[in-house]
């Protein structure tokens, strides 16, 4: 393995000028191990295609792996995605967008110094909840609130802090499984609460409930089925009927209602999702939802209702660790103020496209496909461009049955070149994230915010020019 030999050592690699004019942009720890890194991976080359390299040659090929390793590294490996997918609350894609009033207070909260836990009234320590809470309060009709930082955990301090060492008693059609592997049964094991099933996967009664009651029930518990629907010969129980059953046996009852939304959109053909205000009107104690789905904020696990239920788990030492910090809180308490005072329906990203009408984004498809195919008609590996009804999803183990009538752009290309195009958009900065239909790309408007259209077109002409 001559060529092995041939590789500079690292000391020379750092003494030549362009190394040192990478340590004068980049902390130099930094570069050498980006440095031993190309070296490694020029090795690896060596050992797989042997060639006649020279000294010289390796160094010049490990000091363009470097600079390429660099570049990658510091432009960090979060970037912006254009969501042509169709799925509003794609949970791979970060859910919910923020709106611009969360965003204005995100980025004030988070740019300087703020008065999370200060009363300024009094110049003595506060609470950093009192910032949604009372916000949470107007909106949903509880007694109080507490936010932590997802619905996963809101659910795991409620089990543990009202039911740990009880019997907690659950619906067996209830014991939901949502994205990564978050089971209710594991949960509520975790919390130190035992879980009692009743009733069948299909048909639980209120009896089924009533049964299992002794003195060791610490709670009644109910997980809104958000991510699945079961349909057909089925009966269970309303939240009315076990908020009934709860009272006249001295039990609170919990509802898990997952994504939670705040909005009635029936209008809209969205039906079989509660609302917040609705479960809390019904009576139930404490209710669990997640503030980055349907509500449209940021990441969190927000819990409502009664105060005494509250107030105790705001003292349990897993609170802290769960806690939400300055800017969950900026950008929640932003997206709460605008279903307060703003206007929800059209502030709210995700409000916004969930209730998009036909002949809007009927328009907006047209209005892309036109601009499509000014700048990419004439080009080569174009077949067609052409307007085409879509179905759309919910996401977020929202609405799981629903689909959403939209409108959509599909662009057909020459000589099966679709996935190398869809590949190289993957890697466009913004990436866009398409779906395919009858061998064609299909472009989602509904998903698309306003400034994404032109930045699809350039998109599109850079990965196109790619492959060419």
């Amino acid at each position: 393995m001559a060529n092995l030999r041939n590789i500079p050592p690292i000391d020379d690699l750092l003494a030549q000028k362009q190394v040192q004019e990478f340590c004068q942009v980049y902390n130099r720890e930094f570069v050498l191990s980006k440095l031993r890194e190309a070296v490694v991976l020029t090795r690896e080359r060596l050992k797989a295609s042997p060639g006649d390299f020279t000294r010289e040659m390796l160094q010049e090929m490990i000091l363009e792996q470097t600079q390429v390793l660099l570049a990658e590294s510091a432009s960090g490996t979060m970037r912006e995605v254009i969501n042509a997918s169709g799925v509003v609350l794609h949970t791979n894609l970060g859910r919910a967008p923020l709106g611009l009033r969360a965003l204005d207070y995100l980025q004030d909260m988070a740019a300087q110094y703020n008065n999370l836990e200060m009363d300024l009234a009094s110049g003595e320590r506060g609470s950093r909840y009192i910032h949604v809470e009372d916000l949470l309060v107007q909106l949903t009709g509880a007694e109080a609130a507490l936010v932590v930082n997802n619905n996963a955990a809101a659910v795991l301090l409620t089990l543990m802090t009202l039911g740990q060492g009880q019997e907690v008693v659950v619906s067996r059609g209830q014991l939901v499984e949502i994205g990564g592997a978050f089971r209710i049964p594991e949960v509520m094991k975790l919390s130190g609460a035992h879980l009692v099933e009743v009733g069948t996967t299909n048909k639980t009664y209120i009896s089924d409930y009533e049964q299992a009651i002794n003195e060791e029930t610490a709670l009644l518990f109910a997980a809104h089925t958000s991510n699945y629907r079961i349909v057909g010969f089925t009966r269970e129980v309303a939240l009315e009927e076990l908020v009934d059953l709860g009272r006249r046996r001295g039990i609170p009852v919990v509802q898990d209602l997952g994504s939670g939304i705040l909005l009635d959109l029936s209008a809209a053909g969205l039906k079989d999702e509660p609302t917040v205000q609705e479960s809390v009107a019904a009576g139930a104690d404490v209710v669990t939802f997640s503030g980055d789905k349907l509500l449209g904020g940021p990441q969190a696990g927000i819990i409502v209702g009664k105060k005494e239920y509250i107030e105790r788990m705001k003292k349990n030492q897993l609170t802290r660790a769960l806690r939400v910090d300055k800017m969950t809180i900026a950008a929640l308490e932003g997206t709460l103020l605008e279903y307060l005072l703003g206007d929800p329906w059209q502030g709210i990203p995700v409000i916004r496209m969930l209730t998009l009408s036909a002949q809007e984004l009927e328009q907006r498809a047209q209005n892309l496909s036109v601009k499509l195919k000014e700048q990419l008609g004439s080009t080569e590996l174009i077949a067609d461009i052409y307007v085409v009804p879509v179905e759309d999803m919910v996401g977020g183990g929202a609405y799981p049955v629903h689909r959403l009538s939209g409108f959509g752009v599909a662009i057909r290309f020459q000589e099966n070149c679709l996935e190398a195009v869809a590949r190289q958009l993957r890697l466009m900065d913004p990436a866009v994230i398409a779906r395919r239909q009858d061998d064609a790309m299909l472009i989602s408007v509904r998903t698309l915010l306003e400034q994404d259209d032109d930045k699809l077109v350039q998109a599109l002409i850079k990965a196109m020019g790619s492959i060419q």
